[in-house]
């Protein structure tokens, strides 16, 4: 099993910055790649961005590309993404996810909350 734990949501500014971390315990060394989900109120869960273990190759929703950036420390079990310029389309709650296979998420973390103001 693999616990998933999100932080460093909040409430930002249209044009802002945050860094949500997603740190990773149990049998971490089973995931094939890490995820980033978010979900708006009323709307599905969409993919943002993911990032494999090995070679640490990156994928990224178009929505999300040039301004949101996933990175990892397999020292610390933690992955990162960063988001920039910030608008209010990107208030969700955003989740991390861990697939052993290729896109096969089958851990989710609990979610944080990104609010963006206009």
């Amino acid at each position: 099993q693999v616990q998933l734990v999100e932080s460093g949501g909040g409430l930002v500014q249209a044009g802002g910055s945050l860094r949500l971390s997603c740190a990773a315990s149990g049998r971490t060394v089973s995931i094939y790649t890490m995820g980033w989900f978010r979900q708006a109120p009323g709307e599905e869960r969409e993919f943002v961005a993911a990032i494999t273990a090995i070679g640490s190759n990156t994928d990224y929703a178009h929505s999300v590309k040039g301004r949101f950036t996933i990175s990892r420390d397999n020292a610390k079990n933690t992955v990162y993404l960063q988001l920039n310029l910030l608008t209010p389309e990107d208030t969700a709650v955003y989740y991390c996810a861990g697939a052993q296979r290729p896109n096969e998420y089958i851990y989710w973390g609990q979610g944080t909350q990104v609010t963006v103001s206009s």
